[in-house]
């Protein structure tokens, strides 16, 4: 194998290198975002289910009055 191939070669392997580094950290930069965004649904969640929970001692407006 000629040197100008090797050289070539190794070129093609360290741009691919870099390449794999650039994309592990957009994948751990990606895997903390949905950490949060997880942490913040889990937080909607309750917060409606806890709205859910406030309204539950008012007279539903689907019940018939009691005179019906």
């Amino acid at each position: 194998m000629d040197e100008s191939k090797l050289i070539e070669i190794e070129t093609k392997f360290a741009h691919q290198d870099q390449l794999l580094i650039e994309l592990n950290d957009i994948v751990t930069d990606q895997q903390a975002q949905l950490g949060r965004l997880e942490e913040l649904c889990n937080l909607l969640v309750e917060r409606i289910r806890s709205l859910g929970d406030d309204r539950s001692d008012e007279p539903s407006q689907d019940k018939r009055p009691p005179h019906y």
